[in-house]
């Protein structure tokens, strides 16, 4: 029978393959978030944005964050959920999978916008639209950083919980079963 010191532990097997699972979707956010990029080389919004290329944007953030929220979904049924690691680990990725949820829709806008610009004669509307393209995208690529901030938390739970396995194995390996103390003449004599 297991004692629930040892029902704490998650496999060790099942904890690397989630933290290599976890480092290549924060890797994937944190890459999309350096690359895909509103501005052009002098930092402004270029005169005719791309309308197709924004909204890919939004279509692979929408990809990336089902693979999240897959993944977190995955976990949750998961037996290790229940676990004071697993407890951490579920409450990291339900923040990921919130967090990538927010890029999409911000993704979005910024497309909607570029789409306006070139049929506003206003000056005034073409800034606004310029300053709203701005902030919706980093809006989006901050939520895609935070959604890999959030994965990495995730993975060094697992990390934590690795390292202290290895240590408590390394402090009961030398002990087995009790050995009995040595008999001692008894101070009767028949």
């Amino acid at each position: 029978m297991k004692t629930d010191f040892q029902r704490d532990l998650m496999p060790s097997d099942d904890a690397r393959h989630l933290i290599g699972a976890l480092n290549a979707m924060k890797d994937k956010l944190l890459n999309a978030a350096q690359q895909w990029e509103l501005l052009d080389e002098n930092g402004h919004v270029p005169a005719e944005p791309s309308y197709a290329a924004l909204l890919q944007h939004a279509a692979d953030a929408q990809d990336l964050s089902r693979d999240v929220i897959r993944l977190t979904a995955d976990f949750a049924q998961s037996p290790h959920r229940t676990t004071r690691t697993g407890s951490a680990v579920l409450k990291r990725l339900a923040t990921a999978a919130s967090m990538s949820s927010h890029a999409t829709p911000h993704f979005t806008e910024t497309a909607e916008s570029a789409l306006s610009l070139p049929r506003s004669s206003n000056p005034a509307e073409r800034h606004y639209l310029k300053n709203r393209m701005v902030i919706d995208h980093a809006s989006a690529r901050a939520f895609l950083r935070r959604t890999s901030e959030s994965l990495r938390d995730a993975a060094k739970e697992l990390e934590d919980h690795l390292n202290f396995q290895r240590f408590v194995t390394t402090l009961t390996r030398g002990e087995g079963p009790p050995v009995p103390a040595p008999s001692r003449p008894s101070g009767r004599h028949r």
